[in-house]
């Protein structure tokens, strides 16, 4: 096998080692039954016991009880953006916080769907580089949606809106299982998996018990949320292999990491070295107030981003790949989620400091 190189991709993005191996040595055998858990029966109980794992150790990561469902779909948030509206929303307006690109997708999903849809806050007015502090609550809303954190922008809610009695809705795909929240304060949380929970093809619902009362009877089967809730996401055949990564992450953040609690402090000391090296220097600059900066999305620029192709080039030759910024903003990101190591940080702030020096 080749050398393994340093992965900054914003998702799908890093694995944990352990679980690579654990996979790979599963791969031909999983538990014994002859065959790979890719050819493993959905109704088996073998793969069973992988689900009723990930919802259990989700639950305990989360410090829920069995009132929220835990279920795992497909479509990717992307999905959700359109199934959150047609589940929860009846007749009643929906309420948005536009913190950039992908709530602002969520947004006219909801209008796509016919839903009287407000944007209660927005940062736009300094292209998204913040996290909106006022916020214009309306009791009679169906919901309050807001986006955890913008992969594309390097911005992240550090302590989450007071809805009241407004359910709190949450698109938490680029953050999930990265630090301690309190989950009970939401009725929905949505997160594709491939950036903290797993790789792609699986997106982690989790939802209120009384919510799943809304979902009307006239939506198609499959975008009912009670259709999964019903089956325990057996309906129709999963992305099973997709899931027993999950499982295997999830039992990682556990078992080896030590719980949420140790996962935040450590993605704690990743963004300081990244933000404090940024800070202390005037050849780099991050886009992000410093007030609303990700702890798993940093985003910055160089000099001239006639630089960039130079930067990733060299960066790439350096074993460091995945730092180029997205295509809609430019500039450079380093996405160091769970799986990125405090080493592969440094490695990063090493090279930067080499780059600049040049």
């Amino acid at each position: 096998m080749g050398q393994r190189v340093i992965n900054f991709n914003p998702g799908p993005s890093a694995l944990p080692l352990a679980v690579l191996e654990q996979a790979k040595s599963e791969m031909l055998d999983f538990q014994g039954s002859g065959m790979s858990v890719l050819e493993t029966s959905h109704r088996s109980k073998n793969f069973e016991a992988v689900l009723d794992s990930a919802i259990t150790r989700t639950r305990r990561l989360l410090g829920l009880d069995e009132s929220y469902h835990v279920l795992f779909l497909q479509g990717g948030a992307s999905m959700q953006f359109a199934m959150v509206p047609m589940n929860l929303a009846g007749d009643k307006p929906v309420d948005y916080v536009d913190t950039g690109t992908w709530s602002t997708k969520a947004i006219k999903e909801a209008r796509i769907c016919g839903k009287q849809t407000r944007v209660v806050a927005s940062s736009e007015d300094e292209k998204f580089t913040y996290i909106p502090e006022k916020i214009a609550l309306n009791p009679d809303a169906a919901y309050l949606h807001i986006t955890s954190n913008n992969t594309i922008r390097g911005t992240q809610w550090r302590s989450f809106p007071d809805a009241g009695n407004v359910p709190l809705v949450s698109d938490m795909s680029s953050d999930i299982f990265s630090r301690r929240f309190d989950a009970r304060r939401f009725g929905l949380i949505y997160a594709g998996a491939q950036k903290n929970a797993g790789p792609a093809g699986v997106t982690l619902v989790i939802i209120r018990d009384d919510l799943l009362q809304r979902v009307p009877k006239e939506l198609p089967t499959m975008f009912r949320y009670s259709t999964y809730a019903d089956n325990r996401s057996l309906y129709n055949t999963p992305p099973c292999f997709s899931i027993y990564v999950c499982e295997l992450v999830l039992k990682w953040i556990e078992e080896t990491v030590g719980g949420l609690d140790r996962m935040e402090k450590i993605n704690e000391e990743k963004a300081a070295i990244l933000y404090d090296y940024l800070d202390g220097q005037d050849f780099y600059r991050g886009t992000a107030r410093p007030d609303s900066r990700s702890r798993m999305n940093v985003t910055f620029l160089l000099p001239e981003a006639e630089m960039e192709k130079e930067f990733l080039a060299r960066a790439a030759d350096a074993g460091l790949c995945g730092l180029k910024g997205h295509r809609s903003v430019g500039g450079l990101r380093a996405s160091i989620y769970n799986a990125t190591t405090i080493e592969a940080v440094r490695t990063l702030v090493d090279f930067m400091k080499h780059f600049a020096k040049r």
